[in-house]
């Protein structure tokens, strides 16, 4: 009699085991059932590597916050700098019924603004936010757009332009007359030069084919060169390294690759570090943040960076203080 109780309570502990392992097993498959894997559309305007950077960093804002391996889908779109393919693709991203979209660079953003106004878009890489007519207020987003803007440090471009060439005194501006983001740059470099005392020439390009006739053209009337933050000029850089390396006139672009490629220096924003924070305000948004909770970051606070070789090529002596930089 004992044995035989003994055997019924062995047998509803197996039960209760295999019950309770079977149950656990269920809960642990319903659960990764219902979990809903997060979809980022991402859209960048032109292969750069500037831009490249911004989208490894969004990659790991996502990352840090949470949003990687199975549980995220990227869905990454490259319009390759045409005007058309941003339309396009902006709508693909869209039908494509992506949680977040993320516009890499004013054109992109733009697109993707223009094409959605219910799912949420978070711009990356845009220096003009208001003016590329993305938000109003940069503290309240009102629509469905707020995102990260790199503010170009051009009072500190001008001061470094001054230690490096002092005896530059015309400057030739060149940028692309098709994006908003270079137009509010110019007219920005050319009220803080022209009150430094420099004379300013405003060289505007279509499109990236007629970079080396403009720059032949503008580097007989001018000393050096700047080139703010625009796709258009960065994607075909080495055109206007080539001619102004020919003429021995300086370069001051606003981003560092562009310096390491053959400009002489900049102050300039980190784009993987600027990418990091737009990934991270993304993330925001896929845990339940409002677009209208997340004010605009600004990136403003830019590093010297100077290439040594186009330097001495020039014949600058580099200041101690940038060297030890």
């Amino acid at each position: 009699m004992k044995n035989k109780s003994l055997m019924v309570v062995l047998l509803a502990l197996v039960v209760l085991l295999v019950g309770g392992g079977l149950y656990s097993q269920f809960g642990k498959t319903k659960e990764k059932a219902s979990q809903k894997v997060a979809r980022v559309g991402v859209l960048q305007y032109v292969t750069h590597e500037s831009l490249d950077e911004i989208y490894k960093g969004i990659q790991d804002g996502l990352k840090e916050s949470g949003y990687s391996g199975k549980d995220l889908k990227i869905d990454f779109l490259n319009a390759q700098a045409d005007q058309s393919k941003v339309q396009s693709m902006s709508q693909t991203l869209v039908d494509h019924k992506n949680d977040v979209l993320i516009g890499i660079a004013t054109p992109a953003a733009q697109g993707l603004a223009n094409a959605t106004s219910d799912i949420p878009v978070v711009m990356g890489a845009v220096s003009d936010p208001v003016g590329a007519k993305l938000v109003k207020d940069l503290k309240k987003p009102d629509k469905n757009v707020t995102g990260v803007s790199d503010h170009t440090p051009i009072a500190k471009q001008i001061t470094l332009m001054k230690r490096l060439t002092p005896d530059v005194k015309r400057v030739g501006v060149l940028y692309s007359s098709n994006e908003d983001n270079s137009k509010s740059q110019v007219e920005e470099f050319k009220s803080l030069a022209q009150k430094e005392g420099y004379e300013v020439s405003l060289y505007a390009v279509p499109s990236s084919n007629e970079i080396a006739t403009t720059m032949n053209v503008m580097l007989g009337k001018v000393d050096a060169v700047y080139i703010p933050l625009d796709n258009t000029i960065a994607s075909a850089f080495s055109s206007v390294v080539s001619a102004a390396k020919e003429q021995k006139k300086p370069i001051y672009p606003s981003a560092a690759k562009m310096v390491e490629e053959g400009g002489l220096a900049s102050v300039v924003i980190n784009q993987h570090d600027l990418g990091v924070a737009t990934g991270k305000m993304a993330a925001q948004i896929l845990s339940g943040k409002k677009v209208s909770d997340l004010p605009v970051e600004i990136f403003d606070q830019g590093t010297p960076v100077v290439n040594d070789a186009v330097a001495k090529e020039l014949g600058i002596t580099l200041p101690d203080d940038l060297k030890d930089k």
